[in-house]
């Protein structure tokens, strides 16, 4: 891997809470400061062009996604995302040729102590790294076929679908 490339979305990954009632506001990509603090051996890029939950990216936004990575010469991408849409962002990804792309995000902020935020990052890290080109989800340990995986939202992680 010459370079990562890394693109934001915001997401739970980046979230900043304000009080006991769950106020957030999606604050800077959390990923560049932690890829930094555990002193990675390889370049990134980070380019943050969105700042939403997952549950408010649309349709026009998957296609800026899209067209950002498409736009850039690097093939190996890591993404931050929400989890709730993350399924249907990947599956848009998938139609790029030529790019190894993972989705990862976090189910509680980088921010929190506990977070699985660098545990993900780290999964998707390895597999951008090690898979063919295509697009993948890396949650909970594992990495995913977006068309094989659904978010359980009441067990709160990653699972097959069907």
């Amino acid at each position: 891997m010459d370079q990562l490339l890394i693109v934001t979305t915001g997401g739970t990954i980046d979230k900043i809470y304000f009080d006991d009632k769950s106020d957030y506001q999606i604050g800077d990509p959390q990923i560049g400061r932690m890829l930094d603090e555990l002193g990675v051996a390889f370049r990134y890029t980070v380019i943050p062009i969105i700042r939403k939950d997952s549950l408010h990216i649309t349709a026009e936004d998957r296609e800026l996604i899209r067209a950002t990575v498409a736009a850039q010469p690097a093939r190996h991408v890591l993404i931050t995302h929400g989890t709730d849409s993350m399924v249907e962002t990947a599956k848009v990804l998938s139609t790029l040729d030529g790019k190894t792309i993972v989705l990862t995000g976090a189910l509680s902020p980088a921010r929190f102590r506990g977070s699985d935020a660098e545990f993900n990052i780290g999964c998707a890290v390895g597999a951008v790294q090690s898979l063919p080109p295509g697009a993948y989800i890396a949650m909970n340990g594992r990495i995913w076929d977006p068309a094989k995986v659904r978010k359980n939202v009441d067990a709160n992680r990653f699972e097959a679908a069907g």
